[in-house]
Order: structure tokens, then C-alpha cells, then sequence
């Protein structure tokens, strides 16, 4: 495969294997950064990769508000920043870039860790003026990619959550999260939890190129039913979905998530926003140079000529021909499947402050 060449990126015969960008782009916020320029003039450019780096942040808080109709939840909480997974298509790369940092292979080997999360989430928690509502974990990016074999911060966060009551959505594409079923079986129980399984596609040799550090689909599903097998409830996102590359597997991968035993589904349609905009494109012709002309105007046709939209209730569907038919298509395949035919309701009223009784002496 013969690679175009990108001023700053990778000569033509490179590939980094295992990530998903391939290119660090420049970072909009820095107005003076290094940067590998006019390579023609360097024997000696490329660089290796590197191992994952771990950036310890003392957080001053960790639950945000979501002003976003689009996304399904009244608050988040992210216990890491940037992912290992390497997803290329991933919105939260551009979030990167307030840390002085790229969007591109920067998000996937500079990992940002609140250490102190468990702490910070107790002190919001026991804010007298908190009213329970569902927190979303891994709103931004996966609560369990792999450098939380090691963290356990996670784990950690829904032992409090548990402690408290409080309910949480999580949301990841990583069979760790098996590692915690006793944890999520015991918020089950008292509808404090639902776990979302993200599952984009069944061809492996694409995943190993789009997701590169995430588990197999069939390990994705194996979560499913031991999840469901367990009385968790659990949902499956087909997201996203790319015209061209993955589209046509949404009837199939949701008949899947039924037969595993889900009971929920949803879907969002590509988007490439601000510098996540340069890395798939790099990513895309690099990788499917036959057909990526094809792809890439395809998606444009969903977001009225560009790659992306920013209008609420607009961007994560899309609009146009290709948008349409995969509503359809999601319509058509949840009803088939028995998916969403009831809405999950999260219990708020056991939320309880442990200490509570404590400050009465």
C-alpha cells in the first residue's frame, strides 16, 4: 500500500500499527509549538512510537453539567483524558488541545488522570445542594480503556457511587468492565445502573485499523450476556456509523445485541469536528485509498456539504438521503428486534449520605 504523503507526518513506507492517528496536527490553541517541517531536508525524521505516558492531574472537580440535548444525560464524569483506545472518529480528541496538547497521537499515548476522582466525586456528593440525578461515566472519554487495569479508578468511583446510592450511566467498548459485574449487579438491584456497550463492527481488519486498542466485537457481546445474564441492564450503541465503512452492518449488529440480551440501542451518525476533521481524513485515504474519495463525500451528503454540524438535535443524526435511510433502518431493525421497547427509569429516590448521621453529634 502506497501511503500519501502529509507535511509533518509520516513518510510514505510508515505506519504506526495499533493506533489510530497517524499524525499529530497542530494544536489551535499554542501559538508557538515544534513541529517537523520541510522533511525533504532531514535524513532522519520519523519517529517511533512511543509507550502510553501518564499525566497526573490534581482535579479540582470531576462532575460536569451536559448542556448538550443530544447526549441523554444531565451530568458526566471522565476519570481519565485522552484514550488508549485510539478510535479515530473519537469527538473528545479536540478536548486534548486545552492541555497544551494534539489532538492526534497525543490522545492516544498522553493520557490525563484524575487520581483523586473517588475523592472529588464524595465532596460533590455530599454538597447539600445536590438533588440525585443519573452521572454519566465515560461521557467523554472510556471509563475502562486499558490504562484502568492499572488506575482502578473506576472501580473506585462506582464503589462510592454504591455507598451513596447514586445512580450511574456508563457507556464503554472494553471487556474490563466484567472485571466490576459483582459491583454493577449489586446497583442493579436497586435500578442505580445501565451499562451501554458501544459495537461498530463485526469486520475485525477494520476495527484493528479504526479502534486498534479496543476488545473484539465478540468479546463485546460476550459483555452483553454475561451483563444481562447478571441483572444489569445493558444497551448497545452502533456508533458511530460511517458511509462506507460500516453502515450497512447496523441490522445485523443489532439483531446481535438482541440475541445477547439487550434491551436498549442507539446509533449516532459521523461526525468530524474541529482537528478530528484532519486526522480521519489522513487516517481514511491512507487506509482506503480505493474508496475513500467515496466515504468522505458520503459523509459530507449528511451534514449539508461539510463533515460536520454543530446544530443540537442535528448533528448526531445527521440530515439528507444517507441520514434518512439509516433512521429508517434503526427504526425498522429496534422494532424487529424488540429493542427499546420500554425506557429505562433510574431510581433517585434511595440517594443516601453516609456521613449523614454522623454530623447529629
Amino acid at each position: 500500500m502506497t501511503l500519501p504523503f502529509q507535511e509533518g507526518g509520516a513518510p510514505e513506507t510508515q505506519y504506526y500499527k495499533g493506533r489510530g492517528a497517524q499524525l499529530n496536527p497542530k494544536n489551535k490553541f499554542l501559538a508557538n509549538e515544534y513541529a517537523q517541517e520541510h522533511p525533504e531536508g532531514i535524513d532522519e525524521w520519523w519517529q517511533a512510537d512511543v509507550p502510553t505516558q501518564i499525566i497526573e492531574e490534581h482535579a479540582k472537580s470531576l462532575v460536569n453539567k451536559v448542556d448538550s440535548p443530544d447526549v441523554g444525560m444531565w451530568y458526566s464524569m471522565n476519570p481519565y483524558q485522552g484514550c488508549e483506545h485510539g478510535c479515530i472518529y473519537c469527538y473528545a480528541r479536540n478536548a486534548h488541545q486545552y492541555w497544551g496538547l494534539s489532538a492526534g497521537l497525543d490522545f492516544e499515548r498522553k493520557i490525563v488522570v484524575k487520581r483523586n476522582a473517588p475523592e472529588l466525586l464524595r465532596k460533590f456528593l455530599d454538597n447539600k445542594n445536590w438533588t440525585p440525578k443519573p452521572i454519566g461515566l465515560s461521557g467523554n472519554t472510556d471509563c475502562y480503556q486499558p490504562l484502568e487495569r492499572k488506575m482502578w479508578i473506576t472501580r473506585q468511583l462506582l464503589e462510592v457511587a454504591l455507598e451513596y446510592k447514586q445512580p450511574l450511566g456508563i457507556i464503554t467498548k472494553n471487556s474490563l468492565v466484567l472485571r466490576d459485574k459483582y459491583l454493577l449487579q449489586q446497583l442493579a438491584q436497586n435500578q442505580l445502573v445501565c451499562v451501554y456497550v458501544s459495537i461498530t463492527t463485526l469486520q475485525e481488519d477494520l476495527r484493528q485499523k479504526m479502534e486498534p486498542r479496543t476488545a473484539t466485537a465478540a468479546q463485546r457481546f460476550r459483555v452483553v450476556k454475561e451483563l444481562t445474564d447478571a441483572g444489569v441492564p445493558v444497551g448497545v450503541m452502533t456508533a458511530p456509523m460511517i458511509p462506507g465503512l460500516n453502515d450497512h452492518e447496523m441490522p445485523q449488529l443489532l439483531e446481535m445485541a438482541a440475541q445477547h440480551g439487550a434491551k436498549f440501542a442507539g446509533y449516532t451518525a459521523v461526525r468530524l469536528n474541529d482537528a478530528v476533521k484532519i486526522i480521519f481524513n489522513d487516517w481514511l485515504y491512507k487506509n482506503f485509498p480505493d474508496r475513500a474519495d467515496k466515504v468522505w463525500h458520503l459523509i459530507e451528503s449528511m451534514h449539508g456539504g461539510q463533515v460536520n454540524d454543530s446544530e443540537f438535535g442535528r448533528r448526531m443524526r445527521g440530515d439528507g438521503n444517507i441520514a434518512d435511510l439509516l433512521r429508517q433502518q434503526f427504526r425498522i431493525h429496534t422494532k424487529k428486534n424488540g429493542l427499546n421497547l420500554e425506557k429505562f427509569e433510574y431510581n433517585t429516590n434511595l440517594f443516601q449520605r453516609p456521613q449523614k448521621q454522623l454530623r447529629l453529634f
